[in-house]
């Protein structure tokens, strides 16, 4: 019994805080950023694991921030009814002075349809426009409107905000919970800090940062703290752990993709080129060109070309490992000029989006099948570089007052240039099979709730392989998220221009296979991902390709099935 009540009053003090502004479809944009780390060390007592998370909605006036409808929780994966819980409370009924109450059981949360995308990260690494995309949907919106009883018109209006907090599902001292990270908090500090020094890593790194505001609203402030290492009890509940969308108003927005010169993706090598022009450089009146990145300087030669023309420089650099947006500054020294003095260069992190956890009761009756994205493709490229060449223009000099009618030959020569070409191009397939451990299956035919595997092969050819590197990453989108939502980004097999890109291993397969399961649900028929291959960089921008293979789904896992009556002896 002592337990129990000491099980009660942990969980009467969980907290949890994520702030995201956003605009739904009706008009409006993300004002939304996250931040985190790596996770510690679990035990069979005190344990996260990735993917046991969800979101708080809350429909919030905007004029008094008052909550008008009980929150409801959304999640993938709902977690057993049973566990820990501090009931349907906003952060914001926290804040105005309400306190913990702990409920053993009845907890009720919401499966969406169109599943959320992943918010709380063990690494500190999501994808923010994917989540504002999802928050502020129609669809959402639309969901909320469903299960709070508020008339969507009315919701959608400009009255009204939802408010959203991040929730994660954990095991705390051997007991199952649920908590917003302002719960988690509150709770923390009910327990003098017993729930920090067994879940630090969650509790007030990775669920608090994972929704923060860029801008105030609802009487929060942007935070302007840490994005990477734990946040005190106090800056939880006063900033963090939430997100708002608007409706009919416009935030601040990020810029939008045309404000930046390049995106790369992390961890990448890429080229990053400037055109110099201006005057004449040739070995006597040489240019070069300086570019900063990060701090480090990467110089640039012997840059020539003749008077009136221009001349590609640039520099092959790998991206750092961490999502960022940078300035690159560069310099021209020796006369001439660049294009673009300051670069501004947006660096992505597409990993850490898979699919969730299938299960085999999953539905989607409302699914209706997409039609198959084209990205932006480029399989080939060419550019050029002047080579200066000396025109030899021999004269002779006499010396007027040498009687023996000496003198000297001068070269009065000059510098020509000839144009030396260079081109890339980029090829690849893709291959989708039935996993081996798909026993039904038939060559390129297969039930659905089976794993698939997918190869991507790739050749790039080049006259000049110093400056172009290899396509080093490969996208896969999948109909059942309608090619947006989620994604898994290949792993490269091996190097150099003939890389092999396969699925990395998925952490919900049995045998660690390197599969994505077709979801138990999807209709028979034609079952077709997409590959956009990317990052084969060149002076003159990226190659990449569309790619796209299909299997035939006929029936499901279910049929695989049979129970009956087991034979007497």
């Amino acid at each position: 019994m002592k337990r129990f009540y000491s099980i009660l009053i942990i969980l009467c003090i969980l907290l949890g805080e994520i702030h995201l502004t956003a605009n739904a479809d009706t008009g409006g944009s993300g004002n939304i950023d996250t931040g985190g780390g790596g996770m510690g060390q679990g035990t069979s007592q005190n344990k996260w694991s990735t993917g046991n998370e969800g979101v708080r909605v809350t429909v919030v006036r905007a004029s008094d921030h008052a909550v008008v409808a009980l929150p409801i929780d959304l999640t993938n994966s709902p977690p057993n009814a049973n566990l820990y819980h501090f009931g349907k409370v906003s952060k914001l009924q926290y804040s105005g002075g309400t306190g913990l109450t702990p409920i053993k059981g009845g907890y009720t949360c919401i499966k969406p349809p169109q599943p959320i995308p992943r918010v709380i990260s063990s690494n500190g690494r999501n994808n923010v426009e994917v989540i504002k995309k999802y928050f502020c949907s129609e669809f959402l919106a639309q969901l909320v409107a469903n299960h709070t009883g508020m008339n969507y018109d009315t919701l959608i209006g400009g009255e009204y905000r939802l408010l959203l907090e991040p929730i994660a599902y954990y095991t705390f001292q051997g007991v199952m919970i649920a908590t917003t990270a302002t719960e988690a908090a509150m709770y923390d500090e009910q327990l003098s800090g017993g729930l920090r020094k067994k879940m630090v890593s969650l509790t007030h790194k990775n669920l608090p940062l994972s929704m923060f505001l860029e801008t105030a609203d609802l009487g929060y402030p942007a935070w302007g703290g840490s994005r990477s290492t734990a946040a005190s009890d106090a800056d939880i509940k006063s900033s963090l752990g939430l997100g708002i969308v608007r409706f009919n108003e416009m935030p601040p927005e990020e810029p939008e993709m045309g404000a930046f010169d390049y995106e790369y993706r992390t961890d990448t090598e890429v080229i990053t080129a400037v055109t110099v022009k201006g005057g004449q450089s040739d070995p006597d009146h040489p240019i070069s060109v300086n570019f900063n990145i990060l701090g480090q300087n990467y110089t640039v030669d012997n840059v020539y070309y003749p008077e009136g023309e221009s001349q590609l420089a640039w520099i092959r650099w790998t991206t750092p490992t961490e999502p960022q947006k940078i300035t690159i500054s560069v310099q021209v020294h020796g006369g001439g000029s660049v294009n673009k003095g300051s670069i501004q260069v947006n660096i992505v992190d597409l990993d850490e989006n898979p699919p969730p956890d299938p299960n085999a009761d999953d539905r989607n009756d409302s699914f209706s099948m997409p039609a198959v994205p084209s990205k932006e493709q480029m399989t080939a490229a060419d550019w050029s570089v002047w080579r200066p060449k000396w025109h030899n223009e021999w004269v002779w000099h006499e010396d007027p007052n040498d009687e023996e009618d000496r003198g000297y030959w001068c070269d009065h020569g000059w510098w020509e240039f000839d144009l030396d070409r260079y081109s890339a191009a980029l090829t690849a397939s893709m291959t989708i099979l039935p996993d081996e451990k798909s026993p039904t299956a038939n060559g390129k035919n297969m039930k659905s709730g089976y794993g698939i595997n997918e190869k991507v092969t790739t050749h790039v050819s080049t006259n000049q392989s110093s400056a172009v590197t290899a396509a080093q990453n490969a996208v896969t989108y999948f109909p059942e998220s309608q090619y947006q939502d989620f994604w898994r980004l290949l792993e490269r097999m091996g190097g150099g221009y003939d890389m092999v890109h396969e699925f990395k291993k998925n952490r919900y397969s049995t045998y660690n296979r390197r599969t994505h399961f077709v979801p138990v649900w999807f209709p028979d028929g034609n079952y077709i991902p997409y590959t956009w291959l990317i990052d084969c960089w060149t002076p003159a921008g990226m190659l990449s390709m569309n790619l796209t293979d299909s299997i035939m789904i006929e029936g499901n896992v279910w049929d695989d099935w049979h129970i009956a009556p087991q034979k007497p002896d």
